[in-house]
């Protein structure tokens, strides 16, 4: 084994090191059957740490340094150096360590083996490496902080298109949200731009102000849900920056989420009523109905189409419910103008406000209070689909790596899990 040259044999194998400027002395394999690689730096200057410039004046070696490297047909790695030092005569004399390009100072891994212990994170925990790796808890967390910045580095994107805003609870049941901003390219790729400390409008605005200025030709919409905290930090921003063409689009399925909520409040409502009012083998025939009532109309199966029947017959206001919300979803679903989805929902609208249903009485009043941003979706069909993937990955990532309580471990772990196979693989 060496770093480019190999003893010749019939039973050996020749591995390179891929460490630039440095020569194997020698290969040792210790009780355990790890391999110590002693090696020693070929490069004959420094950079003076005070001054700046080239050393070349050689004055010995620093303390020797023992780095966990890549692992070899199942065996652990370790590269022994002694950094050479070197003198600055601009300095007084003063020692300068070298440093080289494949490791850092202070880490007890080379820069390859870090990269390695990320490509096993993603998607696991620390933990699990930990112990898949033989190295400690806080060696692993050591490799996330010097591979994964805690925000985002906006020297890697090129575009800003659509914009997704979205919180999540960091701890249940607490009321602590955190925003999560993400954004979808041209690709489809979701990157992730930020976790928020809190989903305040002042955050919100003071994070889209550090987006670089070469940006904001590329922006186009923010996709969000109806907090006001997002929208007015979007407008605020976009008036202060009229260089800046940026629209606010209230995401589809947030929409969904508030009309069908009245549907379901009302089949709780019904369902208690002719729980009193039918006998227990007539209330049977219809039980089990929330799942195909929360259903499409069209993904339904030809047994759940008759016990929807079946409710609706002793049920005609949630069977009216039901098809005012499936006639709105189909809106949604059609390739309609902006103009022309104005004038279909406001019909809607109508039709509901005529009838004897009060379930969706709440939406309407959304649906006021929002209707320009709702509008906004039909014009591009933007929406926050992707937003609400990554939620569940937020999730997962949250229930694997219990304890998560910091925004900036958060978007590391985060970051890792989306982008880690991309750069590290």
């Amino acid at each position: 084994m060496s770093n480019h040259q190999g003893l010749k044999s019939r039973n050996l194998l020749t591995f390179p090191l891929d460490l630039p400027e440095v020569e194997v002395i020698r290969v040792e394999i210790n009780e355990g059957g790890d391999y110590i690689v002693t090696v020693e730096s070929t490069r004959n200057s420094a950079i003076c740490q005070t001054c700046g410039e080239r050393l070349t004046k050689f004055n010995g070696h620093g303390r020797e340094v023992e780095l966990r490297h890549l692992p070899i047909l199942g065996h652990r790695v370790y590269i022994r150096i002694r950094p050479k030092q070197y003198e600055c005569p601009k300095c007084k004399g003063k020692m300068t360590t070298q440093k080289l390009d494949w490791y850092e100072s202070k880490s007890p891994h080379t820069k390859a083996y870090d990269r390695h212990l990320m490509l096993q994170l993603v998607n696991s925990t620390v933990e699990d490496v930990s112990r898949k790796e033989a190295v400690g808890y806080d060696a692993v967390e050591g490799a996330i902080v010097r591979c994964i910045q805690t925000s985002v580095n906006w020297d890697e994107l090129t575009e800003l298109q659509i914009i997704g805003i979205d919180e999540i609870a960091m701890r249940k049941g607490h009321g602590n949200f955190v925003a999560i901003i993400t954004t979808q390219q041209s690709d489809g790729h979701v990157a992730l731009l930020g976790v928020l400390a809190d989903r305040q409008k002042e955050t919100v605005r003071q994070f889209l102000e550090s987006i670089p200025q070469r940006l904001y030709p590329t922006l186009e919409k923010v996709c969000t849900d109806m907090w006001e905290g997002y929208a007015n930090a979007v407008t605020e921003f976009a008036a202060a920056h009229p260089e800046v063409s940026l629209e606010v689009v209230i995401d589809r399925f947030h929409v969904a989420e508030n009309y069908r909520e009245g549907v379901d409040l009302l089949r709780k409502q019904e369902c208690r009523r002719l729980k009193k009012e039918l006998s227990a083998e007539e209330y049977a025939e219809i039980q089990g109905v929330l799942w195909p009532l929360r259903k499409n109309h069209e993904d339904l199966t030809a047994d759940e189409q008759k016990k929807l029947e079946r409710l609706f017959e002793r049920s005609p206001d949630l069977k009216l419910a039901y098809s005012f919300r499936e006639a709105l979803t189909s809106i949604f679903e059609m390739q309609l103008t902006k103009e022309e989805a104005k004038e279909s929902i406001l019909a809607w609208q109508d039709k509901v406000r005529q009838s004897v249903l009060t379930c969706f009485d709440k939406f309407l009043t959304t649906l006021n209070n929002w209707f320009d941003k709702i509008l906004n979706y039909f014009a591009g069909r933007f929406s926050s689909g992707f937003v609400e993937g990554l939620n569940n990955k937020i999730k997962t990532t949250k229930r694997r790596c219990y304890g998560i309580l910091q925004n900036t471990t958060l978007f590391q772990r985060l970051y890792l899990d989306l982008e880690g196979y991309r750069r590290f693989a």
